[in-house]
């Protein structure tokens, strides 16, 4: 696994030994950074982070903040050996915390909002429902998921969503933080 473009274009990450985790490949990443590119300037969470590919990835492309939010003791450890090789400890901050309680806690807004929960646990819908009652994106915030297509999201999610790419193994669905037209 490795950074694909930006100012850490290159650098292989480090990732969690086993099957504990299911990572994001650099062609699923490369197709979801191709439905939206532009990260300058940007404030990104990344819930279930696992290795951290995807805030990583953002950092490399000019976001300004990164947050990790992860609870597996083998994923941070790892999280946090990807963050010293790439020198951003800067510019992002680890969280040890299940999702849902990082998420019932917090008063920040964020630009984006990454998502990719162990697939098959039901997590997808609940975390999108406290991300929206919260109002936690910015106006302009994009929330994504990257999700099995057995666990699709809920009807009362469908007015947000702009743009959805999936295959037999994984779909990413892009939302909004408001309705579209």
């Amino acid at each position: 696994m490795r950074i694909i473009t930006g100012k850490y274009k290159g650098a292989n990450l480090f990732t969690v030994p086993g099957s504990t985790t299911r990572p994001t490949t650099d062609y699923q990443r490369e197709l979801l950074f191709s439905m939206y590119q532009d990260y300058a300037g940007l404030r990104v969470l990344d819930l279930y982070a696992g290795t951290g590919s995807f805030g990583l990835e953002c950092l490399s492309r000019d976001a300004v903040w990164a947050d990790f939010v992860e609870f597996s003791h083998k994923a941070l450890a790892v999280l946090l050996k990807n963050v010293a090789k790439l020198r951003c400890g800067d510019i992002c901050h680890v969280h040890r915390k299940k999702v849902a309680a990082f998420l019932s806690t917090t008063d920040q807004h964020w630009d984006i909002i990454y998502l990719d929960p162990p697939y098959s646990r039901n997590l997808v819908n609940p975390t999108l429902q406290i991300i929206y009652d919260k109002s936690l994106l910015t106006p302009e915030g994009l929330l994504m998921v990257e999700h099995s297509p057995a666990e699709p999201l809920h009807t009362s999610f469908q007015p947000y969503i702009i743009n959805q790419r999936s295959n037999k193994i994984t779909a990413f669905t892009i939302l909004s933080f408001t309705q579209k037209d």
